[in-house]
């Protein structure tokens, strides 16, 4: 894959030229039960910018409340990548560090996916670099072409990852592997993040990407909604609560679903050979 060079990376953070139609930095979609949010900044490889900062929590919160919408998917426009990271063209001037901490405060979108109680597949393809990589990382189920590139290079440039790097990378793929990327920088193919375990799966080609996360999503979309909601609760309080609790909350958990119409067709479904009616009850 093609290195981003300093010249492109200024390229890609330029102005629109004069008269060129202004789409939206964030764009839904809607294909049966899958709700796709897609970063639409194909220009700048998605880079983020504060219309991406807003837009990602709105569609998050208006496709979680949808009950038609199953399985939400992100997914970045453009043949060049998922998303290259922050983009250049906004960093600010001086500021003090105060200044820093209530604007990064304001600016805390990607935990937006933290409370999203569907579940959420990153299709990443090409650059998947420092805030974009943070954006994945958020993500329930991680997807990658086999020409995906990872990294968090912030670093390099005299930072830390702002968008929650330093806490979701280690709960993934262990603290030491995750110390070696944060202090190096070093990219990573999709192969590489898959073998760590930072990656779900890997399509079987390019080409392949949307098709097999497509597919994916509807076989989960078509399961019961309430047990694949309660199994992403219960997984995730996994992280933050110590192994009682978290067993007090499965058994919780549990005990709401087995009385449902939902696990009564499911059994019902399967002795009559037939497809289940699901109805999220």
């Amino acid at each position: 894959m093609k290195a981003i060079s300093e010249s492109e990376a200024k390229a890609a953070s330029g102005a629109a030229l004069p008269g060129a139609a202004m789409e939206p930095a964030v764009r839904l979609e809607h294909e049966g039960r899958i709700g796709w949010i897609v970063l639409n900044r194909p220009g700048q490889i998605n880079a983020i910018n504060d219309e991406i900062r807003r837009g990602v929590p709105q569609a998050l919160a208006k496709l979680d409340a949808d009950p038609a919408i199953g399985v939400i998917v992100i997914r970045g426009e453009g043949d060049r990548g998922f998303c290259a990271g922050a983009d250049i063209k906004e960093r600010r001037g001086d500021e003090t560090s105060l200044q820093v901490r209530r604007r990064m405060e304001r600016a805390r979108w990607i935990e937006a996916l933290d409370s999203t109680e569907k579940p959420v597949i990153a299709a990443i393809h090409g650059y998947c670099m420092g805030g974009g990589m943070e954006l994945a990382l958020a993500c329930d189920i991680r997807f990658a072409s086999p020409d995906a590139t990872f990294a968090l290079p912030e670093t390099g440039l005299g930072l830390i990852p702002g968008g929650g790097g330093t806490q979701r990378l280690p709960r993934l793929v262990g603290h030491g592997t995750a110390m070696d990327l944060l202090l190096t920088g070093e990219r990573m193919s999709a192969a590489q993040a898959r073998d760590i375990g930072l990656l779900t799966r890997i399509a079987s080609a390019n080409d392949q990407l949307l098709a097999e996360v497509r597919a994916l999503a509807t076989r989960i979309a078509a399961r019961p909604p309430m047990a694949t909601a309660f199994a992403k609760q219960a997984a995730r309080a996994a992280s933050r609560v110590d192994l009682k609790s978290g067993l007090d909350l499965e058994l919780e958990l549990f005990s709401l679903l087995a009385p449902m119409q939902d696990v009564r067709e499911a059994a019902q479904a399967f002795s009559e050979k037939r497809a289940p009616k699901f109805s999220g009850h």
